[in-house]
């Protein structure tokens, strides 16, 4: 029996992951529940698992990892305020089931350096993927790492064709139902741009080796070529109950929570390669990734702010990476990397995020550096 402490469990992940653990009652114990503000589901979900261990927030949410004996912790709260919580989870010596990308790609070398061999364990389906398919060689044979995206709502669409786009087209994503900042994240590929930091950082593999493909049925979840010229590919129907299972009782598998591909029916599976023309985030991102230090999470809270900006009507779809991009390359980062400079830096980026869209993309310059 393992011991869960879920974060985030009233939104996406967090929920799916009840789901697995309500279907394995003899697998997994819940001990423990945060949620960022919905206290009410919050409360039906400790009353439904008999969990007394509660947190509303990500302060609360980190001192309730310190707090609950557990085994796993599942950290499925969204932005860089899971920073905190996944550190105290690897303080504390549990598994940390990351569905929290954010938090390591902010916190980089503080987060890695935190963590035992094998302590975290991707939930990410791309990243799942790649930790299945790690297995059936050593890592001095991996050539590269090949990350697939689905290519969003715009697939195909030329950068001139994107000027127009509104919210409500970004938000309609062919494959996966998420939130409205992971979706539109999809639709610019901000968020494979950030998944390629977070491949970096989760299995060593320099940025020149991680490529990008665009698979539109996502099916193949990810790939790992090796350098005799065999790959090995993940495949399943999009169902994140998958990598969550794996996440929770990484390395052995959970019977039963998701379906298989059905081999009896015809089915085509297509690769293309990535516009970067036209979709420009993943070059940037392993611009930031490279640079290290506070850049990735300047890199991620301008897009925040950019983000919001272009729901509230006050940034266009292409402005969002354009916007990212200046106030990246006027950053300054510090020697140091500490969860002060960190929140500094993201301080900084919001407000100068909503400098560069106040001035209509225009960057002014001299603006002051945290």
């Amino acid at each position: 029996m393992r011991r869960v402490i879920v974060l985030g469990s009233t939104g996406s992940v967090g929920t799916q992951a009840l789901d697995v653990i309500r279907a394995n009652p003899r697998r997994f114990e819940v001990v423990g529940l945060s949620a960022g503000s919905n206290r009410v589901e919050l409360e039906r979900q400790a009353a439904q698992f008999g969990v007394d261990d509660l947190a509303l927030g990500a302060d609360e949410a980190e001192q309730l990892v310190r707090d609950v004996e557990a085994d796993v912790v599942l950290n499925g709260i969204t932005g860089s305020v899971g920073l905190g919580p996944t550190l105290a989870a690897l303080e504390a010596g549990r598994t940390l089931a990351l569905a929290n990308k954010e938090s390591l790609i902010v916190g980089g070398e503080l987060v890695t350096a935190a963590a035992q061999p094998g302590q975290i364990v991707p939930v990410d389906s791309e990243h799942s993927a790649i930790a299945q398919a790690l297995r059936c060689g050593d890592r001095a044979e991996v050539r590269r790492l090949v990350l697939t995206a689905s290519g969003g709502p715009f697939r195909g669409r030329s950068r001139a064709s994107l000027a127009q786009v509104t919210p409500a087209e970004a938000l309609a994503h062919p494959t996966w139902d998420m939130g409205r900042m992971i979706t539109t994240n999809s639709a610019t590929l901000v968020n494979k741009g950030l998944e390629v930091i977070e491949a970096h950082l989760l299995f060593a593999v320099p940025y020149d080796d991680i490529e990008v493909v665009v698979h539109p049925q996502s099916i193949v979840h990810s790939m790992v070529e090796f350098v005799d010229g065999s790959t090995i590919a993940q495949a399943s129907p999009p169902d994140m109950r998958l990598p969550i299972s794996l996440g929770l009782d990484w390395p052995n598998r959970v019977g039963g929570v998701g379906r298989p591909l059905d081999w009896s029916a015809a089915a085509s599976w297509s690769f293309e390669p990535l516009d970067h023309a036209a979709f420009p985030a993943i070059a940037l991102a392993k611009r930031v990734g490279t640079a290290g230090r506070t850049y990735p999470a300047v890199f991620n809270a301008a897009n925040e702010q950019a983000v919001d900006a272009f729901h509230e009507g006050r940034l266009s779809f292409l402005g969002i990476v354009d916007t990212v991009t200046r106030v990246v390359e006027e950053h300054e980062a510090p020697e140091q990397l500490t969860r002060e400079t960190l929140a500094d830096a993201e301080r900084w980026a919001r407000d100068a995020a909503e400098r560069v869209i106040a001035a209509g993309g225009r960057w002014r310059a001299g603006q002051p550096q945290p």
